[in-house]
Protein backbone atom coordinates (compact mmCIF):
# COMPACT_ATOMS: atom_id res chain seq x y z
CA UNK A 1 0.00 0.00 0.00
CA UNK A 2 1.00 3.50 -0.38
CA UNK A 3 0.43 6.30 1.75
CA UNK A 4 0.62 9.60 0.01
CA UNK A 5 0.66 12.69 2.72
CA UNK A 6 2.49 15.65 4.10
CA UNK A 7 4.85 16.39 7.30
CA UNK A 8 2.70 19.03 8.60
CA UNK A 9 -0.88 17.43 7.53
CA UNK A 10 -2.50 16.90 10.55
CA UNK A 11 -5.45 14.56 8.77
CA UNK A 12 -1.94 12.68 7.55
CA UNK A 13 -0.56 12.30 10.67
CA UNK A 14 -3.93 10.53 12.15
CA UNK A 15 -3.61 8.20 9.81
CA UNK A 16 -0.28 7.21 10.68
CA UNK A 17 -0.49 7.21 14.33
CA UNK A 18 -3.45 4.61 13.44
CA UNK A 19 -1.21 2.38 11.31
CA UNK A 20 1.47 2.40 14.12
CA UNK A 21 -0.63 1.26 16.85
CA UNK A 22 -2.02 -1.11 14.47
CA UNK A 23 1.35 -2.70 13.39
CA UNK A 24 0.78 -1.95 10.11
CA UNK A 25 3.75 0.66 9.30
CA UNK A 26 5.99 -1.50 7.58
CA UNK A 27 2.95 -2.69 5.30
CA UNK A 28 2.78 0.87 3.85
CA UNK A 29 4.93 2.51 1.93
CA UNK A 30 4.75 6.17 2.89
CA UNK A 31 5.35 9.03 0.01
CA UNK A 32 5.73 12.75 1.25
CA UNK A 33 4.43 15.33 -0.92
CA UNK A 34 3.19 19.13 -1.54
CA UNK A 35 -0.57 18.79 -2.46
CA UNK A 36 -0.62 21.99 -3.41
CA UNK A 37 2.04 20.94 -6.20
CA UNK A 38 -1.15 19.03 -7.91
CA UNK A 39 1.50 16.05 -8.42
CA UNK A 40 0.50 13.46 -11.18
CA UNK A 41 0.82 10.65 -9.04
CA UNK A 42 -1.50 12.41 -5.89
CA UNK A 43 -4.04 13.34 -8.93
CA UNK A 44 -4.45 10.36 -10.58
CA UNK A 45 -5.71 8.59 -7.23
CA UNK A 46 -7.17 10.98 -5.60
CA UNK A 47 -9.33 13.64 -7.85
CA UNK A 48 -9.55 16.61 -5.29
CA UNK A 49 -5.89 16.98 -4.62
CA UNK A 50 -6.58 15.67 -1.08
CA UNK A 51 -4.05 14.11 1.65
CA UNK A 52 -3.99 11.42 3.09
CA UNK A 53 -4.93 9.03 0.20
CA UNK A 54 -3.99 5.24 0.19
CA UNK A 55 -3.58 3.45 -2.42
CA UNK A 56 -4.09 -0.11 -1.77
CA UNK A 57 -2.08 -2.93 -3.45
CA UNK A 58 -4.54 -3.29 -6.52
CA UNK A 59 -4.59 -0.09 -6.94
CA UNK A 60 -7.67 1.25 -5.07
CA UNK A 61 -7.25 4.20 -3.77
CA UNK A 62 -9.03 5.62 -0.39
CA UNK A 63 -9.95 8.90 1.07
CA UNK A 64 -9.76 11.02 3.24
CA UNK A 65 -8.44 10.01 6.58
CA UNK A 66 -11.93 8.77 8.41
CA UNK A 67 -12.42 6.54 5.66
CA UNK A 68 -8.55 5.32 5.70
CA UNK A 69 -8.81 4.63 9.62
CA UNK A 70 -11.78 2.93 9.33
CA UNK A 71 -10.00 0.44 6.52
CA UNK A 72 -6.88 0.08 8.29
CA UNK A 73 -8.79 -0.77 11.80
CA UNK A 74 -10.82 -3.14 9.60
CA UNK A 75 -7.71 -4.85 7.93
CA UNK A 76 -6.11 -5.48 11.59
CA UNK A 77 -9.12 -6.63 13.09
CA UNK A 78 -11.31 -3.76 14.11
CA UNK A 79 -9.74 -2.72 17.87
CA UNK A 80 -10.04 0.80 17.88
CA UNK A 81 -13.66 1.57 17.54
CA UNK A 82 -16.67 -0.31 18.43
CA UNK A 83 -18.67 -1.87 15.90
CA UNK A 84 -21.92 -1.09 17.00
CA UNK A 85 -24.29 0.27 19.26
CA UNK A 86 -24.92 3.40 20.72
CA UNK A 87 -21.22 3.18 22.26
CA UNK A 88 -19.98 3.06 18.21
CA UNK A 89 -21.71 6.33 17.73
CA UNK A 90 -20.25 8.28 20.65
CA UNK A 91 -16.64 7.37 19.90
CA UNK A 92 -17.81 8.12 15.88
CA UNK A 93 -18.99 11.63 17.49
CA UNK A 94 -15.82 12.52 19.36
CA UNK A 95 -13.84 11.44 16.33
CA UNK A 96 -16.04 14.17 14.27
CA UNK A 97 -15.25 16.29 17.34
CA UNK A 98 -11.67 15.95 16.36
CA UNK A 99 -11.89 16.48 12.77
CA UNK A 100 -13.84 19.66 13.64
CA UNK A 101 -11.33 20.91 15.34
CA UNK A 102 -8.54 20.10 13.08
CA UNK A 103 -10.65 21.52 10.38
CA UNK A 104 -10.90 25.03 11.95
CA UNK A 105 -7.26 25.25 13.15
CA UNK A 106 -6.37 24.00 9.07
CA UNK A 107 -8.65 27.37 7.97
CA UNK A 108 -6.36 29.24 10.48
CA UNK A 109 -3.14 27.74 8.95
CA UNK A 110 -4.19 28.37 5.67
CA UNK A 111 -5.24 31.76 5.97
CA UNK A 112 -2.07 32.48 7.78
CA UNK A 113 0.46 30.83 5.85
CA UNK A 114 -0.63 30.80 2.75
CA UNK A 115 -2.12 34.22 2.44
CA UNK A 116 -0.44 37.95 2.50
CA UNK A 117 -1.00 39.45 5.68
CA UNK A 118 -3.29 42.59 3.95
CA UNK A 119 -5.82 39.90 2.67
CA UNK A 120 -6.13 37.87 5.82
CA UNK A 121 -9.39 38.39 7.64
CA UNK A 122 -8.85 38.95 11.37
CA UNK A 123 -12.67 38.25 11.52
CA UNK A 124 -12.73 34.83 10.10
CA UNK A 125 -9.03 34.00 12.11
CA UNK A 126 -10.92 34.68 15.48
CA UNK A 127 -14.05 33.02 14.47
CA UNK A 128 -12.23 29.69 13.77
CA UNK A 129 -9.94 30.10 16.67
CA UNK A 130 -12.84 30.04 19.05
CA UNK A 131 -13.96 27.34 17.72
CA UNK A 132 -11.09 25.57 17.83
CA UNK A 133 -11.21 26.27 21.86
CA UNK A 134 -15.03 25.36 22.29
CA UNK A 135 -13.84 21.70 20.83
CA UNK A 136 -10.98 21.60 22.74
CA UNK A 137 -12.79 22.41 26.09
CA UNK A 138 -15.41 20.16 24.72
CA UNK A 139 -12.99 17.18 24.65
CA UNK A 140 -11.72 18.36 28.08
CA UNK A 141 -14.75 17.69 29.07
CA UNK A 142 -15.50 14.12 27.48
CA UNK A 143 -11.43 12.87 28.35
CA UNK A 144 -12.86 11.04 31.38
CA UNK A 145 -14.60 8.94 29.05
CA UNK A 146 -11.85 8.55 26.74
CA UNK A 147 -9.32 6.45 28.64
CA UNK A 148 -8.01 2.99 28.86
CA UNK A 149 -6.82 0.94 25.77
CA UNK A 150 -5.74 2.73 22.97
CA UNK A 151 -8.57 3.73 20.27
CA UNK A 152 -9.51 5.83 17.55
CA UNK A 153 -10.91 8.78 19.74
CA UNK A 154 -7.99 9.34 21.53
CA UNK A 155 -5.90 8.98 18.10
CA UNK A 156 -8.18 11.90 17.37
CA UNK A 157 -7.73 13.91 20.57
CA UNK A 158 -4.32 13.35 20.71
CA UNK A 159 -3.78 14.66 16.74
CA UNK A 160 -5.86 17.74 17.15
CA UNK A 161 -3.96 18.76 20.62
CA UNK A 162 -1.03 18.47 18.76
CA UNK A 163 -2.07 20.41 15.93
CA UNK A 164 -3.11 23.41 17.87
CA UNK A 165 0.31 23.46 19.72
CA UNK A 166 1.63 23.55 15.89
CA UNK A 167 -0.40 25.55 14.90
CA UNK A 168 -1.62 28.04 16.99
CA UNK A 169 0.73 28.37 20.18
CA UNK A 170 0.55 32.24 19.83
CA UNK A 171 -2.89 32.71 20.15
CA UNK A 172 -4.60 29.85 21.66
CA UNK A 173 -3.24 28.61 25.71
CA UNK A 174 -5.82 25.37 25.60
CA UNK A 175 -4.18 24.06 28.93
CA UNK A 176 -5.00 26.91 30.71
CA UNK A 177 -8.56 25.95 31.84
CA UNK A 178 -8.24 22.08 30.75
CA UNK A 179 -5.95 20.54 33.07
CA UNK A 180 -6.77 17.24 33.69
CA UNK A 181 -6.88 16.97 29.69
CA UNK A 182 -3.23 18.40 29.75
CA UNK A 183 -2.05 15.67 31.72
CA UNK A 184 -3.77 13.04 29.63
CA UNK A 185 -2.43 14.86 26.59
CA UNK A 186 1.67 15.00 28.59
CA UNK A 187 1.35 11.52 28.59
CA UNK A 188 -0.29 10.41 24.92
CA UNK A 189 1.97 12.61 23.60
CA UNK A 190 4.93 10.30 24.53
CA UNK A 191 3.59 7.26 22.30
CA UNK A 192 6.00 6.39 19.83
CA UNK A 193 3.49 6.14 17.54
CA UNK A 194 3.16 10.43 18.43
CA UNK A 195 6.70 10.92 18.88
CA UNK A 196 7.05 9.29 15.60
CA UNK A 197 5.06 11.18 13.46
CA UNK A 198 5.76 15.02 15.03
CA UNK A 199 5.03 17.25 12.55
CA UNK A 200 7.30 19.69 10.17
CA UNK A 201 6.99 22.73 8.58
Amino acid sequence: MKLYHAGPSPFARKVRVVAAELGLTDKIEEVPLNPYDRPDNLMASSPLGKIPCLVLDDGTPLYDSPVICEYLNDLAGGSLIPASGMERFIALRRCALADGVLDQAFNISGEVNRRPENERSPKWIEHWRSSVAAGIDQIGAEIGESTGPIDMVQIGFGVALGYADFRMADMLDWRANNAALAEWYTEFSQRPSMQGTRPDA
